[in-house]
């Protein structure tokens, strides 16, 4: 456990402007600590343990890890040293001092949405199945899809390792043959997705990640990565808080 600071200070550290503007923030009744408002001065917290929220934003606890999200190009192996010598994550990471791995896996042909970080313990929970940490999906896929599908995916149907369902599903287009679906799912088994879409025979042509959990993939370029804002790693620590 941290030596604890002065609310204030904790606030000012993370960035929330000066401690006077911070004292303001308490004053106004928008700063809350492990659920209950605090506006009195010289409040002493320990950022590292305590929850602290601003407008009931979490601010992340102070760390000196790594928070990374990357829009995975296909093609790339979701490995940083593939023992075949295709192309992997260590090409797109060179010239990191940091040691960074990946939270889950996006199979070789899928691109998308993948964290990156040294922070273990926060991988561990964002990949544990207990935490149900949902993600988006969108996927180009062979045929036609009827209006019913959603309702059957979402009922669940069976595969091979067990029952499966999608927490949500919807039809963006379709056309010549084609369409293109959303859905949302929080089973993490391998190639989950499009062995479910091809059970179902619609067979997956193109499939993207475009958000896990509270984050979104956004307009970030393929191939390119950015770090995690403070509001995002906040609802990222909320996503799997115990």
């Amino acid at each position: 456990m941290s030596e604890p600071i002065r609310l204030q200070k904790a606030l000012a550290q993370a960035g929330l402007g000066s401690r006077r503007a911070c004292e303001a923030l308490m004053a106004s009744g928008r700063v809350e600590v492990n659920g209950e408002v605090l506006d009195r001065m010289g409040v002493r917290v320990d950022p590292a343990v305590d929850v602290i929220r601003v407008d009931g934003k979490r601010i992340p606890p102070p760390s000196d890890h790594a928070y990374v999200l990357l829009n995975k190009p296909r093609g790339i192996v979701t490995t940083m040293a593939d023992e075949q010598g295709r192309p992997d994550l260590s090409e797109l990471l060179a010239g990191r001092d940091d040691r960074l791995f990946h939270v889950g896996r996006l199979d070789t042909d899928t691109s998308g949405l993948l964290i990156l970080t040294n922070d273990g313990d926060l991988a561990h929970r964002l990949a544990h199945p207990s935490f149900e940490v949902s993600k988006t999906y969108v996927a180009l896929v062979s045929g036609e899809v009827p209006d019913g599908l959603g309702v059957k995916l979402k009922a669940g149907i069976e595969l091979e390792d067990g029952p499966v369902a999608v927490d949500r599903f919807h039809i963006r287009d379709r056309n010549n043959g084609r369409s293109l679906v959303e859905l949302d799912i929080h089973v993490g088994r391998n190639r989950i997705v499009r062995r479910m879409l091809a059970e179902v025979g619609h067979p997956v042509i193109e499939l993207t990640r475009t958000a896990f959990g509270p984050l979104k993939l956004g307009d970030l370029r393929n191939g390119a990565m950015r770090n995690l804002t403070r509001d995002e790693l906040g609802a990222l620590f909320d996503s799997v808080a115990s």
